[in-house]
């Protein structure tokens, strides 16, 4: 089941809880539905942790906690899920996302090649800043809801397949146990 297996792979809310660094946030780490996990908090947490990966934007970790707190979703899954967007895919998702902007503003794709100086980050700015944060935007918008609605319908039919074979289970016992009363019923009466 998915919530073994996430329970194995995230840190406690006591591991958490014991990092000094985020003492400042008082009890707000004590609150139980940040740590559930459950059918809304993982899809909560998917929507929220999707969508600002594919956000070109610093500190997206503490980003993704602050809006999992707001929107009461899963805290570690929601930080673990931003790292979609990590140093090796960073690259082709946003060059990804400035092509869909380029392409919805109707402009060309600029063929540019990256300068660490203020006077080039001011000229390309808008450029490349627009398209890039409107295809961004268009896309972990996409993504997000995609997610949210993909983990919610898998949920559902983890759940109802587990109940299904559940009651598959208590039909199979039921004719058993009547199976077995009526041959010890037959070999009473036959002795």
């Amino acid at each position: 089941m998915p919530k073994k297996f996430m329970k194995r792979y995230l840190p406690s809310p006591e591991k958490v809880r014991a990092i000094e660094s985020l003492h400042f946030l008082g009890d707000i780490l004590h609150e139980p539905n940040l740590w559930h996990i459950n059918r809304h908090s993982v899809a909560r947490a998917f929507l929220v942790g999707i969508f600002l990966a594919f956000i070109p934007m610093p500190f997206q970790m503490l980003a993704a906690a602050f809006i999992a707190i707001w929107f009461n979703a899963n805290l570690p899954l929601s930080v673990v899920l931003v790292w979609i967007s990590n140093p090796v895919t960073m690259p082709p998702v946003f060059y990804f996302n400035y092509k869909i902007g380029a392409w919805i503003l109707d402009r060309p794709v600029l063929n540019f090649e990256f300068q660490l100086s203020w006077s080039w980050l001011s000229g390309r700015i808008v450029d490349i800043g627009i398209p890039l944060y409107l295809g961004s935007l268009l896309v972990a918008t996409l993504s997000a809801c995609l997610a949210y609605l993909i983990i919610q319908f898998l949920w559902r039919r983890k759940v109802r397949s587990d109940w299904q074979e559940r009651r598959s289970v208590r039909i199979r016992h039921r004719r058993l146990a009547r199976q077995t009363r009526r041959e010890q019923k037959s070999d009473s009466q036959s002795s």
